[in-house]
C-alpha cells in the first residue's frame, strides 16, 4: 500500500487537516476538514482542534482518522503552525543597513515575527530601547553584532541592555528566552558568558562577516531548532502534537518558503507569492534561487484594515473602485470591519471596497518586500570605521535590490480575498494592480491555502508535494503580458495572438492604458508582436 500522508496546519484562528494519498494512480487531495484553532481560553490545548479537524475531515471523506485509531498509523503525520502569535522574534545589530538588515532577513526567513530591531544608531536613548524591551515579550532574541575581526564593544553593549532589561516571555517567568548570537566571532565567548545567567545563548557562524557577504542559512537553522526545543515546547498541548507527528513541526511561513522554494526550482523561474490575511500579509519571492520573505505585520484585511486606510490613504483606496463612492462612506465601511473583523462583504458595494483595500494592503507590503529583497553592497576600496558615539559610519555603502518585476515569471496570490473571489478575474485584478507585474507573467491563486501543507510534504516528498501542488492546488488565471517603457494612451502598443489546445486562435490590439483580456477554454501559446 502508498503511503497516506495526514497534513495539519495550525493557524492563528483557524486548525486545517489535508488528507493526500493515491487517487486513480496518481497522489491527489482527497479531502480537508479544518476547525477553529484552540490555542486560547477556555481550551488552551491545540490538540483538541487538531482532533475536531481530522474528525471534520473524516466526514467529509468517509476515512476514520482520529488520532487514538490505529489506521492512523498508517499514515505519515505532518504539521505546520502559527497559532498563539506564532514566532514573535527581537532583533538587535550594530548598524540598521548592515548587521540589522542580515539579522532581520535571517529571522524573517526563520519563519518569525520581528517585533523590533535595534541598533545603535537608531537614535533612541537608552532608557526608551529599555522601555521597549521590556514591553515586548519576545519568544527568542536574535543578537549581530559586527563583522568579523572588528570592534567587540558594540556586541557587549548589547548584552549588557538586555541584561539590565531582563525581558520577560510569553510563556511565563520561568521560560529562559533563547537568545541566538550570530555576531562578530571575536565577542562571540564574551557575550554567552554575560549573558549565560538570565539566557539560553546560542551561538553561530557570523551572519555578515564581511561587509559584502551574508551567511543566513546557520541562523535560520538554529532560529528553527530552538523553535522546536523552547518555544513549541511550552505552547499548550504542542507537546502531545509533537508525538503525534512523524517529524518536527514547522512554522507556517517557512513551510509556505519551502514550497514556493519547490516550484521556482522546478519550473526554472523567478517567482513572487503573497498570503493576505486578516492581520498580517506575508510576500515570498524567490529571485535566482535565493528565498526572500517579508511580514507586514499591520497590513490585512480585517484587524489590520484601519492601518490599510490610514498608511495608504482614502484617496488610493477610492482610486480602485469602478464607480464613484463618498470618501466618508468608504472609510466607515473600513473602520466598520475594525468592529466585526470576521465579518464578510453583504453588498457588491462592500465586496469591491474589499478588493479595493485588499489592492492598497497587497501593494504597500510589496513596498516592504523589496527592501528584504536585497544583497549587500559590493566591496567598495573606500571605507572605514568611525567609532565615536555610539555610532558606526560606512562610507560607499548601498545595499542592492534582487526584485525585477520584469524578471519574474510567475505571480502566486493566496488568503481569503484572493483564493475566495466571487470570480476569479477580480483576485487576478486585485494582483495586477498592486504587483503591476512586467513581461509576461502567469498569474494563479491557493484554492483552499494548502501551502503551508504542501510544504511541510516537500521535506519528505517533494516529488508528490509538486505534484499536488499543480494538480488540486493552484488555480491558474492565465499568462498577463504587461508592457513598459515609452506607451501613449490611447495609441496601440501591442498586438496579441493565442491559440488554445484546441486550436482556436483569438488576436486583438491593445492601446496603452488598455486592459484587453482574451478568453481561453485551455492552456496554449501566446505570443505578442510590439
Amino acid at each position: 500500500m502508498k503511503d497516506t500522508y495526514l497534513v495539519t496546519d495550525v493557524g492563528s484562528t483557524t486548525t486545517k487537516a489535508v488528507l493526500i494519498g493515491e487517487k486513480s494512480g496518481e497522489y491527489r487531495l482527497l479531502g480537508h476538514g479544518e476547525y477553529p484553532t484552540t490555542v486560547e481560553l477556555p481550551y488552551e490545548d491545540v490538540t483538541i482542534g487538531v482532533t475536531k479537524a481530522y474528525e471534520d475531515l473524516a466526514l467529509k471523506t468517509g476515512i476514520q482518522i482520529t488520532h487514538y485509531d490505529d489506521s492512523l498509523n498508517e499514515m505519515i503525520r505532518l504539521s505546520t503552525s502559527s497559532a498563539g502569535g506564532g514566532l514573535q522574534m527581537l532583533v538587535f545589530g550594530v548598524m540598521r543597513n548592515v548587521t540589522a538588515d542580515s539579522a532581520k532577513k535571517a529571522a524573517l526567513g526563520g519563519g518569525a515575527i520581528v517585533l523590533d530591531v535595534m541598533t545603535t544608531d537608531d537614535d533612541r536613548p537608552s532608557f526608551l530601547k529599555l522601555d521597549s524591551i521590556r514591553a515586548i515579550r519576545p519568544d527568542m532574541i536574535l543578537i549581530s553584532g559586527g563583522l568579523d575581526g572588528g570592534n567587540t564593544a558594540f556586541a557587549l553593549e548589547i548584552a549588557d541592555l538586555l541584561n539590565v532589561a531582563r525581558p520577560r516571555s510569553r510563556f511565563g517567568e520561568n521560560f529562559r528566552i533563547p537568545i541566538v548570537y550570530a555576531g562578530n566571532k571575536d565577542a562571540a565567548e564574551l557575550v554567552a558568558d554575560t549573558l549565560s545567567a538570565g539566557f539560553d545563548v546560542t551561538v553561530v557562524d557570523n551572519l555578515r562577516p564581511s561587509f559584502d557577504l551574508e551567511n543566513l542559512e546557520p541562523t535560520r537553522a538554529a532560529i528553527h531548532e530552538l523553535f522546536m526545543s523552547h518555544v513549541m515546547a511550552h505552547a499548550p498541548g504542542y507537546p502531545r502534537l509533537c508525538s503525534w507527528m512523524n517529524s518536527g513541526i514547522l512554522p507556517t511561513p517557512v513551510a509556505v518558503g519551502k514550497i514556493m522554494d519547490e516550484i521556482a526550482r522546478t519550473h526554472s523561474m523567478n517567482i513572487v507569492g503573497v498570503d493576505i490575511g486578516g492581520a498580517t500579509t506575508d510576500v515570498f519571492s524567490v529571485i535566482e534561487g535565493n528565498l526572500y520573505r517579508s511580514v507586514s505585520a499591520n497590513l490585512g484585511m480585517s484587524y489590520s484594515a484601519g492601518n490599510v486606510l490610514l498608511e495608504a490613504g482614502i484617496d488610493n483606496i477610492v482610486r480602485w473602485l469602478p464607480h464613484s463612492m463618498p470618501r466618508d462612506e468608504v472609510s466607515d465601511r473600513i473602520c466598520t470591519k475594525l468592529i466585526h473583523p470576521s465579518s464578510l462583504p453583504r453588498s457588491f458595494a462592500d465586496l469591491q471596497i474589499e478588493h479595493a483595500l485588499a489592492t492598497e494592503a497587497l501593494r504597500l507590503a510589496f513596498e516592504q518586500h523589496r527592501q528584504v529583497a536585497t544583497v549587500p553592497p559590493r566591496a567598495l576600496p573606500a571605507w572605514r570605521s568611525l567609532v565615536g558615539k555610539g555610532q558606526v559610519v560606512l562610507l560607499g555603502a548601498e545595499t542592492r535590490t534582487v526584485l525585477n518585476m520584469a524578471d519574474v515569471g510567475m505571480l502566486v496570490g493566496s488568503g481569503g480575498v484572493l483564493s475566495h473571489a466571487p470570480k476569479r478575474s477580480q483576485a487576478a485584478l486585485i494582483m495586477l494592480n498592486a504587483f503591476l507585474p512586467e513581461g509576461v507573467t502567469r498569474l494563479a491563486v491557493d484554492s483552499i491555502f494548502m501551502m503551508p501543507h504542501l510544504g511541510a510534504l516537500s521535506d519528505v516528498r517533494p516529488d508528490i508535494a509538486l505534484s499536488v501542488m499543480e494538480k488540486d492546488c493552484l488555480v491558474p488565471l492565465g499568462p498577463v503580458i504587461a508592457l513598459s517603457g515609452d506607451i501613449t494612451a490611447g495609441v496601440p502598443a501591442v498586438s496579441v495572438s493565442a491559440t488554445d489546445s484546441h486550436g482556436a486562435r483569438r488576436e486583438a490590439i491593445v492601446c496603452g492604458g488598455d486592459i484587453c483580456v482574451i478568453p481561453m477554454s485551455m492552456p496554449g501559446e501566446v505570443s505578442a508582436l510590439y
